[in-house]
């Protein structure tokens, strides 16, 4: 749920200013709004202030820039040094830290150098021998693609300077390199004929640029030999900077920031010669926090709370509110915008359906328990307060974060073995051929048979086995179209669900235009459900004569409620129509369930049913043969599809349920209350004695 939210505002008088900043700082309830306009003074800081803010953003800037080159994460917290001392303190850690970073950057470039030019300058260098000292005679060096022809070359220069140059080339990779050498005056005149022929003189960047080839060859050679020892030396070199600068580097960084918001704050406050008005947001269950914050301060403080106006104020801020299961599930809506304030929070609605949909689509014992051993280690990486590093995506997840991730991926991996002992799979059909799942006929046609189907045994064939199968959907030929309408019940319960709210939140704000929208598209949605049904997915049009089908009269009482509701809202709606066509696709968007999650099963089968057949044809041989080729197909098939299993649920909530309520249409500023980052000064001057 969305946190409900009490607007404030506060006056002080200038002089006690800085100490209501600092204790709001400390109360960390206040989201700021600024104020713009009127008789006081708002906007840029000026004079003293304004220099004061200069020089603390300074500092701030030289000491995030120093964390950023160090690298390091946030270590375990330090008492925060005598403001007196943090300029030194910067100071003394970016200065070596700035030399650090330099070399480490001449180093790459270094590297890089040798990797793209390398092969193609010791070649170079073989071939010029001494010839590269010399000071009468000048070397030409140039690169020759595959479709260059060296004779064209060749011509050129004898045609500009007869037997008075000298040419050679050399295969490195997949091109040549070459040389050519003539007198050193004669230097532009061989230059001209390379140019000539569309090649041009090879200059290599950086320090190496007018190095004698033996030499840049030679110094190549040395970075490449000597590269990974010298990177892993400034490595360490880092490591033991930011062990002895980074405590105090991040607390004098979290007091400057602290420091930098009460500016910030002046910033957007009204100022006059003496005093300050700031105002802003703070949630309802947060307003005593507040009154403890600015009670001590007497009369210098005058505040006053009263209701935000939620429908004409679009700066409220959101906080969501949840249970503590549904609050797990933010790193999924991370995917998402924060809902408009006064409207509905999905939260809860993704917490429910997205691991329930992703538990039906796998619906595998044996991938579920693979889920459930990385949700715990995730879950055992945050107890140990551990990040995961994925350097190769260029992010680290923090523990906090992972132990809503590991929480989230046990949820999903409890529906994947739940569903997987419905539909009796654990990797495909490993446990049939076990013979601890099996088709009982008769349980199946008890279970499903007021559906219209029946379950046909096939001559010769035994069924045996300890847990019979209640939800079989790989027998396609059987169970297909009861699969189908399953997962087409969820695309009816939330695509009219999401109507219904949109209904709800127009009469909330007394908005008639998405009241009548919300009927009209809701009407139709359920007039098309019940044509579907009534004739039999289309197969039987005479049924809409059929007025004592109660199906039949739905659907027109739904279709007459959409033209009522599209006349009304014609203005601003008037491509209504069109928008009626697409709710059927909508609902219909849920067969992804079945499909994705059939065509999971049916490769998981197909992997198991190959491994078992190696086992059944070779013998003892083929169990480890089967047990290898099946574990390497279950592998590849899951990497595979595992992506598409993760977003398809997603895809469902963010697009076919949230777009009818309206929550992707608008969206309010997350709650980001004024807060301070380094201890207050009662606990540092605790920390220091």
């Amino acid at each position: 749920m969305i946190n409900p939210m009490q607007q404030v505002v506060i006056a002080t008088r200038s002089r006690s200013s800085d100490a209501v900043i600092t204790a709001l700082q400390d109360a960390g309830v206040l989201h700021l709004k600024p104020i713009t306009g009127g008789p006081l003074n708002t906007g840029s800081l000026t004079e003293g202030d304004a220099q004061s803010r200069r020089e603390d953003e300074r500092l701030l800037a030289r000491a995030d820039s120093t964390i950023a080159e160090l690298g390091s994460y946030r270590p375990a917290p330090t008492p925060l040094p005598d403001s007196g001392q943090w300029a030194a303190i910067v100071e003394g850690a970016a200065q070596p830290v700035s030399v650090l970073a330099r070399n480490r950057q001449e180093l790459q470039a270094d590297a890089d150098v040798e990797r793209a030019y390398g092969d193609a300058v010791r070649a170079l260098a073989r071939m010029a021998g001494p010839l590269d000292r010399s000071r009468r005679l000048s070397l030409l060096p140039f690169l020759l693609q595959p479709s260059d022809d060296v004779a064209e070359l060749d011509a050129a220069l004898r045609e500009t300077l007869p037997e008075r140059y000298a040419l050679a080339t050399e295969t490195v990779g997949q091109n040549r390199v070459g040389l050519v050498v003539t007198l050193a005056r004669e230097r532009d005149v061989a230059r001209a004929a390379l140019g000539k022929v569309r090649l041009g003189e090879l200059r290599l960047p950086g320090r190496f640029d007018g190095l004698p080839l033996g030499d840049a060859s030679a110094e190549m050679d040395r970075i490449k030999r000597d590269g990974a020892a010298r990177q892993g030396q400034l490595n360490a070199e880092r490591d033991a900077l930011a062990k002895q600068h980074g405590p105090a580097l991040y607390a004098v960084r979290d007091a400057l920031k602290d420091r930098v918001a009460v500016h910030d704050v002046r910033a957007v406050s009204a100022r006059g010669k003496y005093s300050l008005v700031m105002q802003g947001f703070v949630p309802v269950d947060r307003v005593p926090a507040l009154n403890a914050a600015l009670g001590s301060f007497g009369d210098a403080v005058s505040y006053e709370l009263h209701p935000v106006d939620e429908l004409h104020d679009d700066t409220v801020p959101v906080q969501l509110k949840n249970s503590d299961y549904v609050s797990r599930f933010s790193v999924v809506m991370g995917l998402l915008s924060l809902p408009k304030y006064g409207t509905f929070d999905p939260t809860w609605v993704i917490a429910v359906f997205f691991p329930l949909f992703f538990g039906i689509i796998i619906a595998d014992i044996g991938y579920g328990l693979l889920f459930l051993w990385f949700g715990m280690w995730l879950l055992g990486k945050a107890r140990r307060n551990e990040g995961w590093d994925l350097s190769f995506f260029g992010a680290f997840v923090p523990p906090a974060t992972l132990s809503n991730l590991g929480y989230v991926v046990n949820v999903m991996a409890a529906w994947c073995i739940g569903w997987g002992f419905l539909t009796g799979e654990m990797f495909g059909t490993l446990l049939e051929h076990l013979h601890f799942f099996y088709i009982n006929p008769e349980l199946l046609n008890n279970l499903w048979g007021w559906t219209g189907i029946t379950y046909v045994e096939e001559a010769g064939i035994t069924h045996r086995g300890l847990v019979p199968i209640l939800f079989p959907r790989l027998e396609t030929a059987y169970f297909s179209n009861v699969a189908l309408v399953f997962s087409l019940l969820f695309g009816i319960l939330q695509v009219l669900w999401a109507w219904g709210i949109r209904v709800q939140q127009g009469l909330k704000h007394h908005d008639s235009a998405h009241v009548w929208e919300g009927l009209a598209l809701f009407g139709s949605t359920v007039a098309l459900i019940c044509m579907a049904f009534a004739t039999r997915a289309g197969k039987d049009f005479g049924q809409f004569t059929n007025f004592s089908s109660p199906l039949v009269l739905l659907m027109y009482a739904g279709f007459a409620l959409f033209v009522v509701g599209w006349i009304i809202v014609i203005k601003q709606f008037p491509l209504l129509p069109i928008e009626l066509m697409s709710q059927g696709a909508a609902v219909l968007s849920y067969a992804r369930i079945f499909a994705v999650g059939l065509v999971s099963a049916i490769l998981a089968r197909l992997c198991t049913d190959l491994g078992w057949s190696l086992y059944e044809n070779i013998g003892v041989l083929g169990i480890l043969l089967g047990l290898l080729v099946g574990v390497i197909l279950h592998f590849f098939v899951l990497a595979l599809t595992l992506i598409g299993h993760i977003v398809q649920p997603i895809r469902l909530q963010m697009v076919e349920f949230l777009n009818p309520t309206g929550f992707n249409n608008d969206t309010s500023p997350a709650y980001n209350p004024l807060r301070r980052l380094s201890p207050s000064t009662e606990s540092s001057a605790g920390q220091v004695k």
